[in-house]
Formats: structure tokens, C-alpha cells, sequence
């Protein structure tokens, strides 16, 4: 098959980590065709999206690790599978990038994740459809409702609802310190919407990354461990990554979120989940994939390609 990536430029992979190329390395295993493109490559002329796309040899080596041939317009049509792992922001620039996909795809590609789904399950908001699963958790611009929901709970974290890597997340405690400036950056004073979560302590035991691939859970997670005084646990922010076995909790949030969001056309999900408690539901380009593979053995790569081939197979 001819599996194109739409991605982030390739010259900026670190391999040893990156999920796209461990996708991008089982699927060539397998004999398909792999090519890649930026989204600033598409265009929408006469009715037709098309792609200035490379066609990418994987060399083995870790520098250079990839050839590309010479990137040729395409119709993305003519592609088997597109897989969408731009990473955010979720600007309108991405909202643009998702329109275009979702042309394509009347066009006879399949997207994966499906472009519409992308743009229906904001990361931050998407957990308000399941807060069966969630702490206490508030989403205005309102500086009167921000104060208010802090002084309830008293430790409490505020995040953008369009960041990645755990930038702009701030925690407040009960001594309310700097908590009006917080607000005020936050919101653009009342302009811009953001999210507050009640503080969960357990956080100390890692932000565990549940990978959902084609509703499936895979059976181990990856605890991303604060250092030191930091409150975040994102790999991006300096936490360390811990794979271990699902817990019982995880597989039953997994498991009731993830036959719904396949169906709703996400092929793979990260699911965040902080002690007993959703947090994120990650659908651009969800990560860790190396991470549980290096240290479990598990083949998550493998579980990925296995799902895309098995929904193109279902599509004909």
C-alpha cells in the first residue's frame, strides 16, 4: 500500500523516540510505500487536494536515517492511508489542514485519525463528554468563576486548552499565590478560555499515557514521573518515562472510551490518566509508543499498522 504521513519536518525526528518514524519503520518492514509531507505541501486546486510528497527510504542508520526522493504534486487520493501526525498547536492553521483532509477523503484516501473527529475532540475539552471518569474540572474566561473554583478546592492546576508538552500548566495552592496573575496571563484577562483541575497528589506517581489503538488498550501504560519540584509530568517538561502493566482502573476507562472514539473515527487515542482520574484525551499525535516498547517489548508500532491495514482491508 501507499501509506503517506503528514508530519512535522523530518530533519527535527529524534528516532530513538519518535512514534511517527516508529510507524513509519513497521509499515515500511512490511513492503508498503511510505511517503511524507508538511501541511504547508497541500493545496486545493480545481476541486482536487493534492500534496508536493516524497516518497522516504529508511536507511537503518541513525544519520541520515531516511533518503527522499524528489517530492512530486500528488493527489492525496491516490494515497492508500494518510496518517495525520502534525503536532499541535491546534491553531487555525491545523483547523485549515483538517478541512483540506477531510476533502481528500471524499477524494478516496482514508485519513487516520479521521480529520473531523480531530476537530470534534478538543485534547483538554474532550473529557467533559465522560466526566464520570474526571476530578472536579472547570472550563470559562470568567475570573469571578477561576477565583471561585479555587477557593473551593483550594489546590488546583490551570492549562491552555491548546497546548502540548505540558506548556502554560500552573499549579495554585491554598495560599493563592499568584493566582491573579495566572488568571489574568491565562485568559488574556477574560479574552481567552482555560481549564482548572482540582490538584491530584497522586500525580507524584507518574501522568500514566493509556495508548487506545483501533478501541483497544494497549497492556501497558507509560507513568511520565515529575522530577524534582516540577509539577508536570510530560516527557517534553523533564519527566521520566516508567512503562508498566495496565492497571484494572485504566483498563475500565480505556475500555468504555475506546470502542466510542473508534468508532467516532480516532484510530489512536492517548488517553491521560493521573491516579484514578481522566485528565486528556489526546487525538493529533499521540506519543510514548518507543517508550513502552523499549521497556516492555511490547511491539506498539506493529499493533498500529496491524489496525490501519485491517481498516483499509474492512473499507473495500
Amino acid at each position: 500500500m501507499k501509506i503517506a504521513f503528514l508530519a512535522d519536518p523530518l530533519a527535527g525526528f529524534k528516532i530513538y523516540k519518535d512514534s511517527t518514524f516508529a510507524m513509519m519503520r513497521e509499515a515500511a518492514r512490511r513492503g508498503h510505500e511510505i511517503y511524507a509531507f508538511e501541511q504547508r505541501d497541500m493545496a486545493l486546486e480545481n476541486g482536487v487536494v493534492s500534496a508536493e510528497a516524497a516518497r522516504i527510504h529508511l536507511t537503518g542508520e541513525q544519520d541520515p536515517w531516511y533518503r527522499a526522493d524528489t517530492a512530486i504534486d500528488t493527489p492525496l487520493g491516490e494515497f492508500d492511508a494518510i496518517i495525520e501526525r502534525k503536532d499541535p498547536p491546534f491553531d487555525m492553521e491545523y483547523v485549515y489542514g483538517t478541512y483540506l483532509l477531510e476533502l481528500a477523503e471524499r477524494q478516496g484516501v482514508r485519513v487516520f485519525n479521521r480529520p473531523s473527529a480531530i476537530r470534534d475532540h478538543n485534547e483538554k475539552l474532550a473529557i467533559g463528554q465522560f466526566s464520570q471518569f474526571t476530578s472536579p474540572t472547570l472550563v470559562t474566561s470568567s475570573e469571578k468563576r477561576l477565583r471561585a473554583f479555587h477557593a473551593e478546592h483550594g489546590d488546583v492546576i490551570f492549562k491552555p486548552l491548546d497546548g502540548m508538552g505540558g506548556a502554560g500548566i500552573f499549579r495554585v495552592k491554598p495560599d493563592a499565590m499568584n493566582l491573579g496573575a495566572i488568571i489574568e496571563t491565562l485568559s488574556d484577562n477574560g479574552k481567552r478560555t482555560i481549564m482548572v483541575q482540582k490538584y491530584i497528589p497522586e500525580i507524584v506517581k507518574g501522568d500514566k499515557r493509556i495508548l487506545v489503538i483501533g478501541g483497544k488498550p494497549v497492556p501497558f501504560t507509560l507513568a511520565r514521573i515529575p522530577q524534582g519540584t516540577e509539577v508536570r509530568g510530560n516527557l517534553a517538561a523533564g519527566g521520566v518515562g516508567v512503562a508498566q502493566p495496565i492497571t484494572e482502573r485504566d483498563r475500565e476507562i480505556a475500555e468504555a472510551l475506546g470502542p466510542l472514539l473508534a468508532e467516532r473515527g480516532l484510530l489512536l487515542v492517548g488517553l491521560d490518566v493521573i491516579g484514578d482520574f481522566l485528565t486528556e484525551v489526546n487525538v493529533t499525535s499521540p506519543t510514548c509508543f518507543q517508550e513502552i516498547t523499549d521497556q516492555t517489548g511490547f511491539d506498539v508500532a506493529a499493533m498500529f499498522i496491524d489496525a490501519v491495514e485491517q481498516s483499509l482491508l474492512a473499507s473495500k
